[in-house]
């Protein structure tokens, strides 16, 4: 993993960004960034901000204007109803619509209470952890996975609960967001999910899939 670590930082350097502190933010953003890109994702978080600025308001309102609001973002009629059950078990279980007391939790305990809202699996769990609170734990998305199983740092066929586990696993501490990014990014402009670029690959040399995925 250190060697991967090092031959990644040299392509994309090593990612910094301070936890910024809004956990229902992140939440609502990775839901609206399912099955879409990172432009409509924004599109649509930024239309639903201007349209209510508080999370309660979101909440509250009517689910057909929601959906509207957010259409750029793709499937918006499965995400707005998500997003308005996430705002209300927020609210039901804790008395008001607030995640900044995850932050004096155990990661496990956190990791449980997102877990069990509706439509809430372990990556979007992940990224509220780590981009939002800086708590350890990485999102394994579909590149990470990608690069991640060639790389044989995961099983072949593996779900995605073992996925996260495996890859919290073999992480070193405080390098969390460093790993997700820089996969992340190395499944984005390299090891494409057709016809990986590994002549051009910095990690062709460790990786047992090279030069032969078609």
């Amino acid at each position: 993993m250190r060697a991967i670590r090092d031959r990644l930082r040299l392509v994309y350097g090593v990612p910094r960004a301070r936890p910024h502190g809004h956990p229902i933010a992140e939440l609502i953003l990775t839901v609206l960034s399912q099955s879409t890109n990172d432009r409509n994702r924004d599109v649509a978080y930024l239309a639903l901000r201007e349209r209510w600025p508080t999370w309660e308001a979101v909440r509250d309102a009517p689910v057909d204007e929601v959906e509207q609001a957010i259409r750029p973002g793709g499937i918006s009629r499965v995400k707005s109803a998500r997003i308005k059950s996430i705002l209300r078990a927020i609210t039901e279980t804790h008395g008001s619509l607030s995640l900044d007391w995850l932050a004096s939790q155990p990661v496990g305990v956190a990791q449980a209470y997102l877990i069990s809202l509706p439509g809430v699996g372990r990556k979007t769990a992940a990224c509220v952890l780590l981009f939002a609170l800086g708590m350890r734990d990485v999102p394994v998305d579909t590149h990470v996975s990608r690069v991640g199983t060639r790389l044989a740092i995961f099983r072949a066929g593996a779900p995605f609960e073992e996925l996260h586990d495996t890859m919290l696993k073999v992480t070193p501490p405080g390098e969390e967001l460093e790993f997700h990014l820089n996969l992340l990014r190395h499944g984005r402009r390299t090891c494409y999910a057709r016809r990986p670029n590994c002549r051009s690959c910095a990690l062709r040399r460790m990786c047992p899939s090279a030069d032969k995925v078609g």
